[in-house]
C-alpha cells in the first residue's frame, strides 16, 4: 500500500467497506454514515495521489504539503479507532447497544474538524465538516488538477545531469579503463558480427557517471579514422537525451539535426508527426554507418519506439544507451553494469577537485575526516565532485577543520545541506524515487530504518512489508510473491542493490548505497514516515510518531526517549541491547509491527505484555530468551507473522494457537521440538512454516499436507525413528496443494516421493547431516525426485565431517540419475566433493577464522555456512583439505 503518500487509506477503506457487511449487523442509519465517511476518504485519497505526482523540481507549496500531512494523520487516527472497535468485537462480541457504534462514528467524524484542514489547494479549503455535509453536491470539490501541476519534461533536471558532460578531462578519474571496456564490447565479435548493428547499454543508479562515460566513448569512437581510407569510421553521429518524460517528436528532430545539420537545419519548424520522423530517420540511415548515443532511457516502450527508427543495416553501426533501469538495459542488449569508483580512484578524484592538481592531499588533521566523507560518497562521482566543490571553495578559511566537519555532518543527515550544489545532487538522485508509484515509494522508505551497510534478508524484509500492510493482494499471487515483485522492481530501478543470490540466481539479501540511504532517510523525515533513534535525526521529533526504529543502546538517548509519546506508534523495531532503554510495551497500544530480533533481555514477563497488543500483525521474538508460549497469545487475533526461531521454548504449542486464524507465516526452527498438532491444518491462510520435529511420522505429513495455502515448508527432524527400514512415502494422498518450496533436514533421509506427490513443488532443499546413517538405515539414496513433476531446482547440503568422498559421490550420482529421469529436467546444485578431509583436534577459538577460510575457498556456498553454524566445528582448530574435486 502507498502509506508514504496516502497514509492509512489503503487499509482504512477496505475496513470501512467491511463494517457495512452482515458480520457487524449495524443499524441502517449507521451504515449510511459509514458509506458517507468512505466516500469522503476516497476523495481525499485521490487528492493525495495527485499531489504525490508533482515533479521533483516543482514540488507542492507548503500549504498543500501541510494539508496532505493532516489528511494522512487523519487516516491513521480513523483507522486506529476502527481497529479498536474491531478488536472489541473480536474479543467481546457485538456491543449491547448499537448506538455505541454511532458514538464511535461521531468521534471519527469529529476528527475531521479537529484536524482544522483549512489550507489553500487551488481554492480555499473550508471547514472540513461543512464540506462533508456538501459532499453529495460536490463530488470533485478537491479539484485535483489544480493541486498538482502537469508533469513537465524535466528540463531543469536534464540540464543538471547533462552538465556532467562538460567536466574537465582531469576530473574524469577512472574513465579510461571503463571507456576501454565499453569500446571492446562494441568491437567484439567475428567478421560477420562486426557488420551487424551492435548495442551496449550502460546501467547504474543516478550519479554514477553513465552519461559521462557514454560521452567519453562517443567522442573517442566518433573521432576514429579508417587506416586505409583516412576517413572517419562513422558516416554520421548523434547524442540524444531522452529523460523521464520524453517528447519523442522533439527527440527525433534533434536526432535528424545532429545527423546532418545542413539538410535538417530547419527541422524544428517542421510539423511532422512521429511516424513521418521515424520514416525520415530510417531513410537517412539506410546506407550509412552511424554512431548514436541514446542517453537516460526510463521506459522499455520508449526504447522500442526509438529502436524502430534505428535501422539495422549491415554497415557496422553502433548504439550506446544509458539507463537506471535494468529491464531497459536488458531489452536494449549488451548490458554494461557501471560500478562505483574504487577507494583509490575516489580519493584521487576528491583531492583533485579540491586542490585542482594531481598528487595533492589534505593536511594530516583532515585525512581521517576526508576518508569519512569519501565513505559517505560511496564511490559516486557526482557526490565526490559536489562535496569536493564545496570544500574547494573554502579551502583558505581559518577554521577549515570545523567547516569540513560541518559538511560531513550535513551529508550524514539525509542530504539535508543548504548548499545549492548539494540540493542539485539530491534532485538528480531523487528523480528515480519521484518516478516510482506510491506503493514502491513506501517500500523504499521503509528501508531507511536499517543501519548503514546493513545486509537485509529478503524474506524478513518482505514479511515485514506484509505486517506493515504495504502489500496489496493480486490475483493468483500470494502476498509474499507480490513483495518479491516489489523488491525486484526496486532493484531493477537501481534503488536497491542485490548482495547475495541463491542457487537459482534469485536475490537472497540486499542493501542500499550510502547516497540512496541518505536520500530516503531525508524523505522519510520530511514525510514523518519513520523516526530513527540512533541514526540521522530530523531537526525536531514529530508529535505523532507512527514508525520507530531504535538502533542504539547509548544511555544518552534515554532522555530523548523519556520525552516521547508512543501512543501512536504502529511499528517498532529494536536492535539488540537497545530494548532496555524502552518503556514497557504496554505503552504502545496501537502497535501492529513488533520486531525484537536478538533482544536477549526479552523474557516471559515481556511475553505477557505483548499478548495484550491486540492490533499486532507482525511479531518477531527470534533469538530472545523466552521459554514458553503463554495462553494469552490467543488475544492476537490479527497476527499474520510470528517468528520464534532460536528461542529457548521447550514445551509443545498450546492448543489456543489454533485461534490465530490470520497467520500467514510461522517460524519455529531451532526452538520447539514437537509433533505437528492436528489443529494446524485449520490455519487456512498459513503460507510459510518452518518447524523442528522430534521425529517424522505419517500423521505429521498428513497434517502438513492438509494445510490449504501452504506454499513454503521447512522441516528439521531432531531424531530418526528407531527401527524404520523403509522410507515414508509422500504421494497423492498427502495433498500439499500449494507447496512450491520444500526444505528438509533429516539425519538419515527418511522421505521418498511417489508419483503424484507435491505437484506444484518447484524447489527442494535436501540437507544431509548424516550420509552414513542414511546408508546404514535405508541402504540407498533413492528418493523418487523424478516424480516431482514441476521441480526446477534441487539444492543439496552435505556434512562432510562424518563422510568420505566416495559416499558423497554416491549421493550425487543417485540424485543426478533421478534428475535425468524427471521430465522437467531440474537443475541439481550439489556442493564440491572433498576426496579426503583430515580433522585434527583442539579448541573452539579458531572456529570463526576456519569458517572464513572455508567460505573464501568455496565461494561462500550455503552448505559451508550451515556446516560452521551447526555443531561440527566445536573443538576443531585445523581442517586440512587434501584434494578437492569440483
Amino acid at each position: 500500500m502507498a502509506a508514504v503518500v496516502t497514509g492509512a487509506m489503503g487499509t482504512l477503506l477496505p475496513k470501512l467497506a467491511n463494517l457495512i457487511t452482515k458480520e457487524y449487523n449495524l443499524h441502517k442509519g449507521v451504515k449510511g454514515e459509514i458509506m458517507f465517511l468512505t466516500a469522503e476518504m476516497e476523495h481525499m485519497q485521490a487528492a493525495l495521489l495527485k499531489i504525490s505526482e508533482a515533479p521533483i523540481d516543482q514540488p507542492p507549496d507548503i500549504q498543500i504539503k501541510l494539508w496532505a500531512k493532516n489528511v494522512r494523520d487523519l487516516s491513521y487516527d480513523l483507522e486506529d479507532n476502527i481497529d479498536k472497535f474491531m478488536v472489541h468485537i473480536k474479543t467481546h462480541g457485538q456491543p449491547e447497544k448499537l448506538h455505541n457504534f454511532r458514538d464511535f462514528i461521531d468521534k471519527c467524524l469529529s476528527l475531521l474538524t479537529k484536524g482544522k484542514i483549512r489550507h489553500k489547494i487551488g481554492i480555499d479549503i473550508k471547514d472540513i465538516k461543512r464540506r462533508i455535509e456538501e459532499v453529495r453536491e460536490q463530488r470533485d470539490r478537491y479539484k485535483v488538477d489544480s493541486v498538482a501541476p502537469a508533469k513537465p519534461t524535466c528540463p531543469t533536471i536534464d540540464a543538471l545531469r547533462l552538465s556532467t558532460l562538460y567536466k574537465k578531462a582531469t576530473e574524469l578519474v577512472g574513465i579510461d579503463e571503463k571507456s576501454l571496456e565499453v569500446v571492446n564490447m562494441l568491437k567484439e565479435g567475428d567478421e560477420v558480427s562486426e557488420k551487424q548493428l551492435k548495442v551496449v547499454s550502460i546501467v547504474g543508479f543516478g550519479g554514477l557517471g553513465k552519461t559521462t562515460l557514454a560521452n567519453a566513448v562517443y567522442k573517442k569512437m566518433k573521432g576514429q579514422v579508417d587506416i586505409q581510407t583516412q576517413k572517419p569510421q562513422f558516416d554520421c553521429a548523434a547524442f540524444i537525451s531522452v529523460s523521464l518524460n520524453p517528447n519523442l517528436k522533439r527527440i527525433f528532430k534533434s536526432l535528424l539535426h545532429q545527423l546532418d545539420k545542413h539538410t535538417y537545419q530547419n527541422i524544428n519548424e517542421a510539423s511532422w508527426g512521429e511516424e513521418q520522423l521515424i520514416s525520415e530517420i530510417r531513410s537517412f540511415l539506410e546506407n550509412k554507418r552511424y554512431l548514436i548515443v541514446v542517453d537516460d532511457i526510463w521506459d522499455k516502450s520508449v526504447w522500442e519506439n526509438i529502436k524502430f527508427a534505428l535501422i539495422g543495416n549491415k554497415y557496422g553501426s553502433r548504439v550506446i544507451t544509458t539507463t537506471r533501469v535494468l529491464d531497459v538495459a536488458q531489452q536494449a542488449g549488451g548490458v554494461y553494469r557501471l560500478k562505483a569508483l574504487s577507494v583509490v580512484d575516489s580519493r584521487k578524484l576528491f583531492y583533485q577537485r579540491i586542490y585542482e592538481m594531481e598528487n595533492k592531499s589534505p593536511p594530516n588533521q583532515l585525512v581521517k575526516l576526508s576518508e569519512s566523507i569519501l565513505k559517505r560518497c560511496g564511490g559516486v562521482p557526482l557526490a565526490i565532485l559536489t562535496i569536493g566543490s564545496l570544500l574547494s571553495s573554502e579551502k583558505g578559511r581559518a577554521h577549515i577543520y570545523e567547516y569540513w566537519s560541518n559538511v560531513y555532518k550535513s551529508i550524514s543527515s539525509g542530504l539535508g545541506n543548504g548548499h545549492d550544489d548539494v540540493k542539485n545532487m539530491r534532485r538528480i538522485l531523487s528523480v528515480s524515487y519521484s518516478g516510482r508509484p506510491p506503493h514502491l515509494k513506501t517500500c523504499l522508505l521503509h528501508l531507511s530504518m536499517y543501519p548503514e551497510d546493513y545486509e537485509i534478508e529478503k524474506e524478513q524484509l518482505i514479511w515485514k512489508w506484509v505486517g506493515e500492510g504495504y502489500l496489496q493482494k493480486e490475483q493468483r499471487k500470494s502476498l509474499y510473491d507480490v513483495g518479491v515483485d516489489y523488491l525486484d522492481e526496486l532493484i531493477n530501478k537501481s534503488l536497491v542493490q542485490p548482495v547475495k543470490f541463491d542457487h537459482a540466481n534469485k536475490v537472497r539479501s540486499c542493501g542500499l548505497h550510502d547516497m540512496v540511504r541518505d536520500l530516503i532517510i531525508s524523505l522519510a523525515n520530511e514525510e514523518n514516515f519513520l523516526t530513527t533513534i540512533g541514526g540521522p535525526q530530523p531537526g525536531y521529533l514529530p508529535s505523532k510518531i507512527r514508525r520507530l526504529s531504535v538502533q542504539t543502546s547509548i544511555d544518552e538517548v534515554t532522555n530523548q526517549l523519556s520525552t516521547m509519546s508512543f501512543s501512536y506508534v504502529r511499528s517498532l523495531t529494536v536492535s539488540g541491547p537497545a530494548f532496555s532503554l524502552l518503556p514497557a510495551v504496554s505503552g504502545f497500544p496501537v502497535l501492529r509491527v513488533l520486531d525484537l530480533t536478538d533482544c536477549k533481555q526479552v523474557d516471559n514477563g515481556h511475553w505477557k505484555d505483548i499478548c495484550n497488543l491486540f492490533h499486532l500483525r507482525y511479531l518477531s521474538l527470534k533469538g530472545t530468551s523466552i521459554t514458553k508460549i503463554p495462553k494469552g497469545i490467543g488475544n492476537l487475533q490479527f497476527l499474520q507473522v510470528l517468528d520464534i526461531r532460536s528461542t529457548k521454548i521447550e514445551e509443545e504449542l498450546p492448543s489456543i494457537f489454533n485461534q490465530l486464524t490470520q497467520l500467514l507465516l510461522v517460524h519455529m526452527l531451532n526452538s520447539i521440538a514437537c509433533v505437528v498438532p492436528r489443529w494446524m491444518c485449520s490455519l487456512r491462510f498459513l503460507f510459510s512454516l518452518s518447524i523442528t520435529l522430534k521425529t517424522l511420522g505419517e500423521e505429521d505429513l498428513q497434517v502438513l499436507g492438509s494445510i490449504p495455502s501452504l506454499g513454503e515448508l521447512h522441516i528439521q527432524v531432531e531424531k530418526p525413528t528407531q527401527g524404520r527400514d523403509k522410507r515414508l512415502v509422500i504421494g497423492s494422498s498427502y495433498p500439499f496443494l500449494c507447496l512450491k518450496r520444500f526444505i528438509v533436514k533429516s539425519g538419515p533421509m527418511e522421505l521418498r516421493f511417489a508419483q503424484g506427490a507435491m505437484q506444484r513443488l518447484q524447489t527442494i532443499g535436501l540437507i544431509f547431516p548424516d550420509i552414513q546413517g542414511t546408508l546404514l538405515q535405508f541402504g540407498d539414496f533413492v528418493l523418487g525426485l523424478e516424480n516431482l513433476s514441476s521441480l526446477e531446482h534441487i539444492n543439496v547440503v552435505c556434512n562432510y565431517i562424518f563422510a568420505i568422498g566416495k559416499e558423497v559421490a554416491n549421493v550425487r550420482t543417485a540424485l543426478e540419475k533421478e534428475c535425468s529421469m524427471n521430465p522437467n529436467k531440474p537443475i541439481l546444485n550439489f556442493p564440491p566433493i572433498f576426496q579426503e578431509v583430515i580433522v585434527t583436534q583442539v579448541r573452539e577459538a579458531v572456529e570463526v577464522s576456519m569458517r572464513k577460510a572455508l567460505e573464501k575457498l568455496c565461494g561462500g556456498l550455503l552448505f559451508y555456512r550451515w556446516l560452521a553454524i551447526d555443531i561440527f566445528f566445536v573443538g576443531i582448530t585445523r581442517l586440512e583439505i587434501v584434494t578437492l574435486q569440483m
